[in-house]
């Protein structure tokens, strides 16, 4: 009875991420730096992955991920090749949510964090993994999926190559942008887990 309820409080908690998902990237899809938009779900992702586990993460990862898909966010390449679109997308939310999750309960296992000052490097890693991984893999998807059409992109707006073009007019300001973000909220995201942990294990 006690593990069922259990089950219960952590499947409502991941629904309300959830919800958070889905409203921050519908606000995110609206602040662009360059031809894509901000990830403000990054950090609700984090703080889940945290709180719930690395599948937890990956849950809301996909769901990140599907929104963005949905929202129109990546019609320039759906456009170009279809399967190649959703393997891309897919793949780079889900597994920002799953790197984070581990990263975050790998470094807590290891530093044997408890308090919120000992939380701050596992933190801290865990908000990075997020973008690098989504950035990261978005890259990989680029050049393996839509290069040959990046490349048509960076010459008709004079830049010297794909891999310019990639770093400087897709991905640069955008990953500032949702590095700097995650950093600053990083006492935010202490916080947040401090409190949610707190309350998880009381209701236990």
């Amino acid at each position: 009875m006690q593990n069922r309820k259990m089950d219960i409080q952590k499947l409502t908690g991941i629904a309300i991420f959830t919800a958070i998902v889905v409203i921050l990237q519908a606000i995110g899809a609206a602040i662009r730096f360059g031809p894509f938009s901000v990830s403000l779900v990054l950090l609700p992702i984090v703080v889940g992955a945290a709180l719930y586990g690395p599948a937890a993460g990956a849950w809301l990862g996909f769901v990140f991920s599907v929104v963005v898909l949905v929202s129109g966010d990546a019609a320039a390449f759906l456009a170009v090749n279809v399967p190649g679109t959703l393997i891309t997308v897919l793949v780079k939310g889900t597994a920002a949510g799953l790197v984070a999750g581990l990263v975050y309960h790998g470094l807590v296992k290891v530093l044997h964090a408890r308090s919120s000052k000992s939380l701050l490097p596992a933190v801290i890693l865990s908000a990075l993994s997020a973008p690098v991984t989504n950035t990261g893999l978005f890259l990989i998807g680029c050049v393996l999926f839509f290069l040959p059409t990046i490349r048509g992109w960076a010459e008709s707006l004079g830049f010297p190559n794909a891999g310019n073009y990639m770093i400087f007019g897709m991905v640069g300001g955008n990953f500032l942008m949702e590095v700097l973000l995650n950093i600053v909220l990083v006492p935010v995201i202490v916080e947040l887990i401090r409190v949610g942990r707190r309350t998880y294990s009381a209701k236990k």
